[in-house]
Order: C-alpha cells, then sequence, then structure tokens
C-alpha cells in the first residue's frame, strides 16, 4: 500500500537558499538573524515528522506522503522571520509556523484532486496512487490536525486559522466556477489567486507577529506584505509552468495549461485575441491542442506521444515568447514591489532587509 518513495528532507541553511546569505545579510545582526531562522525551521522540521503522525496505517502514509517529497517551507520562514519584529521564536511561534505548514499541505492535496495533477513535488500526486477519495480524505485529515495545533493557541487562533481556511475554500471554488459574465476575468483571477495563496502566506507571516507579541501596528503591514507577495508568487508560477527548463521546473511545460488550469498569460491572450489577429490563431491553435487536452500517457504509443508533446511544446514556445507572457512577468513584479513598499511602517533592521529580499526571490525564480 506505500509507495516507493525516497524522503526529501529539507536541506540545511534554508534561509541562505532563499537568498539570506550572508553575502545580503552582512551585519552581525543579520547573521544572527539567519542562523536563528534555521535552527527555527530545524524545530519545525522535527515538530512536523511528529505531528503528521497518525495510528491508523492508511492515514498514516497517506498524510504523510507529501510532507515526506520535501518541500521547500515558505511559510514557516516568513512566520520566523516576523517573529524577531517581537520577543524571537517563542514555542507558540514554532506551533503556529507548523499549523500553517500542515494547512498548506492539506491544501496540495485537494488541490491536486481539483486539478487532475499527476505530479507533486517530483513524485505521483496522491489521487494518482490511492484515488480521488482517499487523497480528498488524507487532506481532511491535515486539515484537522492544523486545526488541533491551532487550538491549543488560543481562540485568536482559532479565528485565524479558520478565517484562512475559508478565504482557502473560496479561492478554490471561485477557480472552479468562474467568473460570472459581467465580471472582469482578470480581476477574478488577481482575487482567487489572493485567497488560494495570498490568504496563507499572509497569516503565516502574521502568526509571527501574533505569537512573539510583536506591536500589533505591524500586523496590517505585515498581512498586506503577505496577500501582495502570494499575487505575485502564483503569477511567476504561470510564467515558470511555460518553462523551457522542465527538469527544473519539475512540470512538463505547459502542464497547468493540458490540466485546463486557467493562467494570467491566457487570460490577456484571450483580451488580445479581440483585436489582434495573431492573438487570436494562437488561441485557437492553443484551444485545439492544449488547453485541458491531457498529453498521451507515457506507458501508451510513444510515437503518438512524442508527435502530441513535440506540438504541444511549439504552442507552449509561442505563448512563452508573447508579449502577453512578457506582461505577466512585469505584474509579477508589480505585485511584488507594492508588497515590498506595504513594509514602510516597519522599522528598519534585519527582518526589513531579509523581506525585502525574500520579495525579490519571489520573482527571480523565472530568470
Amino acid at each position: 500500500m506505500k509507495p516507493s518513495v525516497p524522503v526529501v528532507r529539507r536541506g540545511s541553511a534554508l534561509a541562505s537558499q532563499l537568498g539570506l546569505s550572508d553575502r545580503i545579510l552582512a551585519t552581525s545582526a543579520d547573521r544572527s538573524l539567519a542562523k536563528s531562522i534555521d535552527a527555527g525551521l530545524d524545530r519545525i522540521e522535527e515538530g512536523l515528522l511528529r505531528e503528521v503522525r497518525f495510528a491508523d496505517a492508511i492515514a498514516d502514509v497517506t498524510t504523510r506522503y507529501l510532507l515526506n517529497a520535501g518541500g521547500k517551507r515558505v511559510r514557516p520562514m516568513l512566520t520566523l522571520l516576523t517573529a524577531h519584529l517581537g520577543d524571537g521564536v517563542t514555542d507558540e511561534v514554532i506551533t503556529a509556523a507548523q499549523a500553517i505548514e500542515i494547512t498548506h499541505l492539506a491544501s496540495l492535496y485537494h488541490d491536486d484532486v481539483m486539478d487532475d495533477a499527476d505530479k507533486r513535488r517530483g513524485v505521483p500526486s496522491a489521487q494518482t496512487v490511492w484515488g480521488n477519495s482517499v487523497a480528498i480524505l488524507a487532506g481532511d485529515l491535515l486539515f484537522a490536525r492544523a486545526s488541533q495545533l491551532m487550538a491549543g493557541l488560543g481562540e485568536g487562533a482559532i479565528r485565524l486559522q479558520a478565517d484562512t481556511f475559508e478565504r482557502l475554500v473560496l479561492g478554490q471554488l471561485h477557480e472552479t466556477v468562474g467568473p460570472n459574465p459581467e465580471d472582469d476575468p482578470v480581476e477574478h483571477y488577481i482575487n482567487v489567486l489572493a485567497d488560494k495563496t495570498g490568504s496563507l502566506i499572509a497569516a503565516a507571516a502574521q502568526a509571527g507577529i501574533i505569537f512573539s507579541n510583536a506591536p500589533s501596528a505591524f500586523e496590517r503591514p505585515i498581512v498586506e506584505f503577505g496577500e501582495r507577495i502570494g499575487v505575485a508568487f502564483q503569477l511567476i508560477d504561470d510564467v515558470i509552468d511555460l518553462s523551457q527548463q522542465p527538469e527544473e521546473t519539475g512540470k512538463v511545460p505547459g502542464t497547468d495549461l493540458h490540466a485546463g488550469v486557467v493562467t494570467l498569460p491566457l487570460l490577456r491572450l484571450r483580451e488580445l485575441a479581440m483585436t489582434d489577429a495573431g492573438a487570436a490563431d494562437l488561441l485557437a491553435r492553443l484551444q485545439e491542442h492544449v488547453l485541458g487536452t491531457p498529453l498521451p500517457a507515457p506507458d501508451g504509443d510513444p510515437a503518438l506521444r512524442a508527435a502530441a508533446v513535440a506540438q504541444s511544446a511549439a504552442l507552449v514556445d509561442e505563448l512563452r515568447e508573447h508579449a502577453v507572457t512578457a506582461s505577466t512577468l512585469a505584474e509579477a513584479h508589480s505585485w511584488a514591489r507594492n508588497a515590498v513598499a506595504a513594509l514602510a511602517p516597519l522599522p528598519d533592521g534585519s527582518v526589513k532587509k531579509a523581506l525585502t529580499r525574500f520579495a525579490d526571490t519571489i520573482v527571480e525564480r523565472s530568470s
């Protein structure tokens, strides 16, 4: 019942991997912050291995599946980072960071079912191993475990978890249903990104403020930063989906498009197609051969798959080189700049510098 998947652990010095290195954080205070974050991440990793454990055999193997596959632990890192605006990495901060990462992990199980994704973190997605029902239930178990952790931190933590969970669900619902006829499709899409990604990143950053007893005046700037950088993060993912380097992204170029997932380059192409014949032609060919059209299975006819992959790659290349993808990248950079601008009320120092560098790192992923 247990698939043969190697356990991947977060590498040491994650703060350095995300740009929080001695090269950037040059002062002793900066280096101390990076060291503290890495130590906190080690504690969180140990806690995740402990908390994502169930006595029931099938529950245990399914819920630990994606945890064992790895992950960058971006959200816990933000919790640890913003905690240094207060009392630092308290036990409550660690618990909140673990709960938020488990919530993120749970959402991946559900997202992969909704998107019919075949891979996650370099391994077969949970539903391809156990089926949709088991994958959904594994996600539910993880949401329950995250809620148990938050319950131990008091009513405010429970409310933060519940409000964030509500937005995650609403974001997925609105993505699934799509915009109403009177809605602007791009605005609808950005709102989905804010709910599905921005809300949890914002909650992670906010938790660091709350559970380190940092000044409450820092909450609003930190939440705005998290919301905006979450949108930037997903817009960069839209560009990365078109990447020519699947060995680095872990996905075949155009994976989201083949799954029928709407992305900003596609939305911008649809807008342009109303007045531009070239855009209309590219859109028509994408709709015929790529959008919502899964590639033939790897174990099927090799010639048929090779032809489909080649045709898809050529069309994805066209979309990647089109102006709509450049405009998506520019919009991602704009959201990242606005995220940094939200940090203006925070005191100057290592935390603010690190958050700014984090925003830069997010948008640099596409280069």
